[in-house]
């Protein structure tokens, strides 16, 4: 599976894309809504968005999630944030939160799970 990490902090970004690989995903990363979306436009085989909520630019997680979900709607989405829980009815449907820190091993299930969808 494809997964795109957008996280503007480059140690956790990088880390997780790692991690990612490790678990035999392919992964691409952007700081930034506006690099998710040039990313998710020119990589159609991207089933899987990472983003956190607290983003500069010009919209955070829960409008990239929303946007992402609109425009590309098979795409699933997991939305992580160590500062904001945003209300079930903030997110898309069928979206994951996570409050951080999380567990490596909850981010794998939840991956596996959405995955298995």
């Amino acid at each position: 599976m494809d997964i795109l990490v957008v996280e503007d902090e480059p140690l956790i970004r990088v880390g997780l894309v790692s991690l990612l690989e490790d678990w035999g995903h392919g992964a691409y990363s952007a700081g930034d809504a506006s690099g998710a979306i040039a990313i998710l436009e020119a990589n159609r085989s991207i089933e899987l968005v990472i983003t956190d909520v607290d983003m500069p630019g010009s919209m955070d997680g829960i409008a990239l999630a929303n946007y992402v979900a609109r425009r590309w709607p098979p795409v699933r989405l997991i939305v992580v944030s160590g500062k904001v829980a945003p209300a079930d009815c903030d997110l898309p449907e069928g979206a994951r939160f996570f409050s951080k820190p999380y567990h490596d091993q909850v981010m794998h299930s939840a991956i596996e799970e959405m995955r298995a969808r």
